[in-house]
C-alpha cells in the first residue's frame, strides 16, 4: 500500500481501504463510496506533527501508508501503520485531543472531517453503528488495562 509519488488515490482504493477498517467493516460498499468522497488526502512528512494534545479536534485520520506515533506528553502510547485509524473521537465531538499524533515516517493519510460525516451519519445509521462498535471496543480495552494495573 505504498504511494511513493503521492499520486491521487483512486476511489476504488479508498473504498477498499475503508472496507478493511474495523470501524467500517460492516458498512455496505455504496455507503463506503459516500465516505470515500468525504476523505481528503494529506501527504505528511517524517517528523511532522499531525495534531497536538489539547488542540480542538474536528476530524479523524486513516493511514494509507507510513507510520505514526500517538504520544501523551513524552510517553509513546502506540505506533500505528497502514490500515490503522486515529482521532475518531473527534468525529463525534470537538473536545480537546487527548494525545498528540506525529509522523514517524513519510505518510499518506486520509482525513474525514466532522461536519460532512455528521450529515452522512444522519442518513446512514450503519455508519453510526460502526463508530459506536469501535468506541465500545476501545473502552473495554482501556477498562481491562485499568483492571490489570489495579490488580498489581
Amino acid at each position: 500500500m505504498t504511494n511513493p509519488e503521492n499520486k491521487k488515490l483512486l476511489m476504488i482504493e479508498k473504498v477498499l481501504l475503508l472496507k478493511s477498517l474495523s470501524i467500517f467493516s460492516e458498512t455496505p460498499e455504496t455507503i463506503l463510496a459516500e465516505i470515500a468522497h468525504l476523505t481528503n488526502e494529506e501527504p505528511i512528512k517524517e517528523g511532522e506533527i499531525i495534531f497536538n494534545e489539547g488542540e480542538a479536534g474536528s476530524c479523524m485520520y486513516i493511514i494509507y501508508s507510513g507510520k505514526i506515533e500517538i504520544r501523551k506528553g513524552n510517553q509513546l502510547l502506540v505506533e500505528m501503520g497502514e490500515k490503522d485509524f486515529f482521532g475518531e473521537l473527534s468525529l463525534l465531538d470537538t473536545e480537546a485531543r487527548s494525545a498528540s499524533a506525529i509522523a514517524k515516517t513519510e505518510c499518506m493519510l486520509l482525513r474525514i472531517d466532522q461536519d460532512p460525516f455528521y450529515e452522512l451519519m444522519e442518513l446512514q445509521p450503519d455508519v453510526v453503528k460502526g463508530v459506536i462498535r469501535i468506541l465500545c471496543k476501545r473502552i473495554r480495552a482501556v477498562n481491562q488495562k485499568l483492571f490489570e494495573v489495579a490488580s498489581k
